[in-house]
């Protein structure tokens, strides 16, 4: 699991240009589906099918796209300026390293005015701020367009025997869960089709799911994604690392879907906490719900700490009892969505 995080995490690709990487996450879920495909937008689908006739499809998901830069300009010093992509903390940014994914991948690094330079107390704006290549103007120009995208660096890997910290963990930890609740399907007798989701552009506004949530239209859906963990500065509203998956209850889940998520976990001895949502989750959940007449959809998340950096973390541990408990509740189904009935 932890090398299959790690080769996911690696991957680069800032919502919008999820074509860097979807073919590849194609090939990765095509060992264990009956079919892979790949829509207009960029979403990856892979099914696996039961073969029963009209069986119920349930649908497991989670994003591919990460958070990031692109660039807007290149001035005639040769330094890249950039705008945000999705929900970065500009604080994270000044002396940071980045790759710049130009006609090929260029280092860089993102440089501000020394602080006895600086007005004190003012935080540093992204507008203020450039990447520095080391490379003249025309070098730069001849490999960087405006619009191309810059990625944060690659972290320490493993932290400790049991945690890993990296880039992308949101939402790639979550995609390694569904590939490998997908790997350890395989040969079993199912009841339900299993159509195993990569969506593009959750980031910047859960496009790919509402987009794929339409176009599958499945029995019931399950959004997997992380949600906060613990840490010095936050313990409201988070949950411990390395305690186990957290199963979302509110308006944006189907009561049915999370009682027997919860219900399974229980008897399984699967770690689990319940999340309390009141409303928007933040997730592809949110849009899945909606699509065409409804969608029964639940939520499962894993507990990472310092979203949106370069050093996200979580616990392999919460992973693997987030891979248990979706094979779980998938073998768990009858044929049948009676059950979902309000």
């Amino acid at each position: 699991m932890r090398d299959l995080i790690r080769e996911l995490s690696d991957m680069r690709a800032i919502s919008g240009s999820e074509y860097r990487i979807n073919k590849k996450i194609a090939e990765m879920l095509m060992p264990y589906a009956d079919e892979t495909r790949i829509d207009a937008l960029g979403n990856v689908a892979a099914v696996k099918e039961c073969g029963i006739e009209n069986a119920p499809n349930i649908m497991i998901e989670a994003h591919c796209d990460e958070i990031g830069l692109i660039v807007t300009d290149i001035t005639d010093e040769g330094f890249i300026t950039f705008g945000p992509v999705g929900g970065i903390d500009a604080r994270i940014l000044p002396a940071s390293e980045v790759t710049v994914h130009g006609r090929r991948d260029i280092k860089g690094v993102i440089g501000i005015k020394p602080d006895w330079l600086t007005e004190k107390g003012k935080a540093v704006k992204i507008k203020d701020m450039a990447v520095d290549t080391g490379m003249t103007a025309e070098d730069v120009r001849s490999l960087v367009s405006i619009g191309d995208g810059i990625t944060l660096p690659q972290s320490v890997g493993a932290l400790g025997k049991k945690q890993f910290s990296g880039k992308t963990l949101d939402d790639r930890a979550c995609l390694a869960a569904v590939i490998e609740t997908m790997r350890r399907l395989c040969g079993r007798s199912l009841k339900v089709n299993v159509y195993a989701c990569a969506h593009v552009q959750e980031e910047v506004g859960c496009r790919g799911a509402k987009v794929s949530a339409f176009n599958i239209m499945p029995d019931m859906a399950i959004a997997i994604d992380v949600t906060h963990g613990i840490t010095p500065d936050n313990s409201d509203n988070a949950f411990p690392v390395g305690k186990g998956v957290t199963i979302s209850v509110g308006p944006n889940i189907h009561p049915r879907l999370s009682e027997r998520l919860i219900s399974i976990a229980g008897n399984t001895g699967i770690k689990y906490a319940v999340e309390v949502d009141g409303g928007d989750t933040g997730t592809d959940a949110w849009e899945i719900q909606c699509a065409g007449t409804g969608i029964p959809t639940a939520l499962l998340s894993v507990p990472l700490k310092y979203m949106h950096t370069s050093v996200e973390t979580l616990a392999i541990s919460d992973v693997k009892s987030l891979v248990k408990l979706l094979v779980s509740f998938i073998e768990s189904q009858e044929g049948n969505t009676e059950w979902l009935k309000l």
